[in-house]
């Protein structure tokens, strides 16, 4: 096999567990068509993971939900760097100012997995979102922030990786070309209008703004109001500018961390040029 090239079935098998452990207990059918696979792929990636004793079928019902055994998969992880407890003093200040949530999300495999949020620090939310939901890389504000602000090798690697899983829509194609990630890079934030994948579909928005420690993007922030409440372009022009002023705060504290860290990573973040300025525009996604 080619290096790099992933196991098509690993993949799916992954995508299924994670479609479970986001949703809580599923169907058959409702993993197939969260997943997009076919109906017979889906059952045989469920018997696997039955026999693997990661997910369980329900008593009562025709339905899956992980086991206790998935919390080995996180077994050896620890967390670095100062990402959480510099952006979460942030985060609810501006939800008191706003009222809207604001999540903390970071770039992991082919999505976007949310590290913290305020959700819970509002009434003005649908659900609260704990820390590991994922959404699609390419279909959140959050995703395209960050997409547009990773070097361009490696914005297309992750495409690469989404193309060969299948995954293919108009905005694999837009992010192959340099009109959005400019627009976007410009900008400093992107949007996505009534969000597809999130716990409640089509019912948010979002506005996107990337991250930065030194000139590495390391994740992104991303503000989200209710879709009936207002039109995109009253949000942006209502928020924008404090989300992004946010961001700015944590992306320069993240730097000003990552001055003071022992050689040699201290000798590496110098001569790094600070994060881009994130300025006003327009890029509706």
């Amino acid at each position: 096999m080619e290096r790099g090239v992933p196991i098509r079935a690993v993949s799916r098998s992954i995508a299924v567990l994670q479609c479970i452990n986001r949703h809580g207990s599923l169907s058959l059918m409702e993993i197939a068509r969260w997943v997009s696979l076919p109906y017979p792929t889906t059952f045989r990636i469920i018997q696997t993971l039955l026999h693997e004793g990661l997910v369980e079928c329900e008593p009562t019902r025709k339905h899956y939900r992980a086991t206790q055994l998935v919390q080995t998969l996180s077994v050896g992880y620890r967390e670095n760097g100062n990402l959480l407890s510099r952006a979460r003093p942030h985060m609810v200040a501006l939800t008191r100012k706003l009222s809207w949530p604001v999540s903390l999300v970071t770039h992991v495999g082919q999505s976007m997995m949310v590290r913290d949020s305020t959700h819970s620090e509002t009434s003005l939310s649908f659900c609260n979102y704990e820390p590991g939901y994922t959404l699609p890389l390419l279909e959140c504000a959050s995703g395209h922030a960050y997409l547009a602000h990773v070097p361009d090798s490696d914005r297309l690697s992750m495409l690469a990786g989404l193309e060969t899983l299948d995954q293919r829509s108009h905005m694999l194609e837009m992010f192959k070309g340099d009109k959005l990630v400019q627009r976007i890079r410009e900008d400093g934030y992107a949007t996505c209008e009534r969000n597809p994948h999130s716990a409640v579909p089509r019912k948010t928005s979002s506005i996107g703004v990337p991250l930065f420690e030194g000139s590495r993007v390391v994740g992104a922030m991303a503000l989200v109001f209710f879709a009936s409440a207002m039109p995109m372009a009253e949000a942006v022009r209502r928020y924008v500018e404090e989300l992004k002023a946010m961001a700015e705060a944590v992306s320069d504290e993240l730097t000003q961390d990552l001055s003071l860290q022992p050689a040699p990573a201290a000798r590496e973040s110098r001569g790094a040029p600070a994060h881009p300025t994130l300025r006003q525009a327009s890029a509706v996604c």
